[in-house]
């Protein structure tokens, strides 16, 4: 009996044709058996279910629903789509026809001027021809011809300001011997062209996952194998669940000046980073589970205490321990005995604000025992009533004079001895520095700390050191930590005092695979300053946060680390211990902080009187 033939079933079958009639015969017998062994007749079946939507992206959503696929993205991550502007999206090729489908559908949803640059045998889909740019992969005479239209139609759709993704390697990720990572093989530098010549932002977009073995193992004895085999790899993704990240933008300033096989190492290397995020965060359309690490249970904080004996208490500190006013501000220095009601206040504040960055004691109130001899730095603003920050600040030659080194709380998280101070003078030990969550939008409680603590040393200039630790909290990636640890290590110098100092519990993250440790490695050759290893980090966040910014702080001011600890007692915070000579610091920097008279002093007093620094634009507190 004869069945008719389906032309929605037909597009996906297999056509060859010989000039031998003998040729002809035998592939007419094989056809069949060949469509079912490289699952062509499953895809035709599965188009043929859903041919009837003609629009692309109801069309891809159908599709998808039919072979059972769902893909997840953080929303996040599906904000730093550009809405607007001429756009590239790469990405790496993990599976060879589902990421292509999965890439347009979420594009088209943001913005509807997009298209695919893909090979010529997706032009078979009706409702994909329109949104897609063809290439011929196959290296035929006629194949050249094709490419140089498909690259003149590119470049006149990115000049004009439209959005393509394109698929760099292109061809699938496959199993390398030599590395034995199945990965993209390198990618075209024409992308890089192309990015460069139309002034295109790029965005990176990486797919977690991979083909399967059989189609591993048959890619090594020919690489037509793995094209046979991408229909059957396209079937069997039945039950998936494809996870997408997206990275930062990366403006086309960035590109200009570099050359493009460059360019194209530095968007691979930006996109395989991606695969290194930990798969915790929210997603949509399909809400992945969060998975957290077992945590002790926290204490319910303490309430507040009342309000009008803070008032008062503070309002009858000496006139000596305010250091700085400033509006409704003021920062005072002050020792416990001064302020019990101050200083509990400033231990329910800092857990308040630790815990809210995934950091904490998990206690009601962040109080120990260094607390009732430190000294207590805090900003006050008066017309609330209420603390807005604080720091935590020793004399070390005072406290190590009256309770030894272990007297010092950073000897709780490093190793050293009375050695280390000798060596680089007087220091002040700063530590557990917070802005409470309602200050944090703007950048005048940082501040005013600072202008507070600049003052401190203007009126005891022989501390010329800042020594502690600073925190990068476990909501931090593990390769943005390690990164930023990288840099600090590679780009910062070791302070020649590192030596002295060894942390309790060194920061030793699990041992990537191969690839990714040298991936961290040669990411960094491209980062030369505090800025672009922000950038690097916010690219890798989903939330977007770049280093953090008393680091960074700090850094502007010169540290140089000493050493790299994890605290368990604080969540396992990640403890940079960094110390600065503040007679190195920027001059321009020194007179924000101390005043340009200050600073002066500061100066002269170490014998490094210099003429006064150019302006800088004042920071409104």
């Amino acid at each position: 009996m004869h069945v008719p033939s389906d032309p929605n079933r037909d597009i996906f079958r297999l056509s060859l044709q010989f000039r031998n009639p003998i040729g002809q015969r035998i592939f007419s017998h094989l056809r069949s058996p060949l469509e079912s062994l490289t699952a062509l007749h499953r895809l035709g079946d599965a188009y043929a279910a859903v041919a009837a939507e003609q629009d692309c992206v109801r069309f891809i959503e159908a599709f998808l629903r039919e072979i059972d696929v769902r893909w997840e993205v953080s929303e996040a991550d599906r904000a730093r789509i550009p809405r607007q502007g001429p756009a590239l999206v790469v990405a790496n090729h993990p599976f060879g026809g589902v990421e292509g489908l999965v890439l347009l559908h979420l594009l088209k949803c943001i913005r509807p001027d997009v298209k695919v640059m893909a090979n010529r045998l997706l032009g078979r889909i009706p409702q994909l021809r329109d949104s897609f740019i063809f290439v011929d992969p196959f290296g035929t005479p006629q194949s050249t011809k094709a490419n140089l239209h498909g690259m003149r139609e590119t470049l006149r759709w990115v000049g004009e300001g439209g959005m393509l993704a394109v698929f760099p390697a292109g061809t699938v990720s496959h199993l390398h011997l030599r590395s034995l990572q199945i990965t993209d093989p390198k990618w075209s530098d024409t992308i890089a062209r192309i990015a460069r010549r139309t002034s295109a932002a790029v965005l990176p977009a990486y797919f977690a996952g991979h083909n399967g073995p059989l189609f591993q193992v048959l890619g090594l004895a020919h690489p037509m194998l793995r094209t046979a085999m991408l229909a059957r790899e396209l079937m069997n993704k039945r039950g998936r669940r494809i996870q997408v990240h997206i990275g930062g933008v990366i403006p086309a300033a960035k590109l200009r000046e570099q050359r493009d096989e460059d360019v194209i190492e530095m968007l691979r290397e930006r996109t395989y980073l991606l695969a290194m995020r930990r798969p915790s965060q929210p997603t949509t359309p399909v809400q992945a589970p969060r998975v957290r690490p077992a945590k002790r249970r926290l204490q319910p904080i303490e309430a507040p205490g009342d309000e009008a004996a803070l008032a008062a208490e503070v309002a009858a500190l000496p006139a000596e321990t305010r250091l700085v006013e400033s509006g409704t501000f003021a920062v005072y220095c002050a020792q416990s005995e001064q302020i019990p009601l101050t200083l509990r206040e400033i231990g329910r504040l800092r857990e308040v604000t630790f815990r809210d960055a995934g950091e904490g004691s998990g206690k009601p109130l962040d109080l120990d025992r260094f607390d009732s001899y430190y000294l207590h730095l805090f900003v006050w603003n008066r017309e609330q009533q209420e603390v807005v920050g604080a720091y935590r600040v020793a004399r070390v030659d005072e406290v190590v004079r009256a309770h030894g080194v272990e007297g010092l709380y950073t000897h709780t998280l490093f190793q050293f001895s009375r050695a280390l101070f000798d060596q680089v003078g007087p220091t002040l030990e700063l530590g557990r520095s917070f802005v409470r969550p309602e200050y944090q939008r703007s950048y005048a409680g940082l501040l005013l700390l600072w202008r507070g603590l600049g003052e401190l040393v203007c009126r005891d200039p022989r501390y010329k050191v800042l020594f502690g630790p600073v925190s990068i909290s476990n909501g931090y990636q593990l390769v943005s930590r390690q990164l930023i640890v990288a840099y600090l290590r590679a780009n910062r110098q070791m302070h020649p005092c590192a030596r002295l100092v060894r942390p309790r519990r060194p920061f030793r993250p699990a041992t990537p695979a191969l690839r990714e440790r040298a991936l961290t490695s040669s990411v960094l050759e491209d980062v030369a300053s505090v800025e672009d290893i922000s950038a690097l980090i916010s690219h890798i966040e989903v939330d977007q946060k770049g280093v953090p910014i008393l680091l960074r702080n700090y850094l502007k001011l010169g540290a140089s680390p000493l050493g790299f600890n994890v605290d368990p007692e604080f969540s396992d915070v990640l403890d940079v211990l960094v110390l600065v000579d503040l007679t190195c610091t920027d001059r321009k920097l020194l007179e924000r902080y101390m005043t340009p008279e200050g600073a002066s002093r500061f100066l002269e007093y170490h014998g490094r009187a210099a003429a006064p620094a150019a302006a800088i634009p004042a920071t409104s507190s």
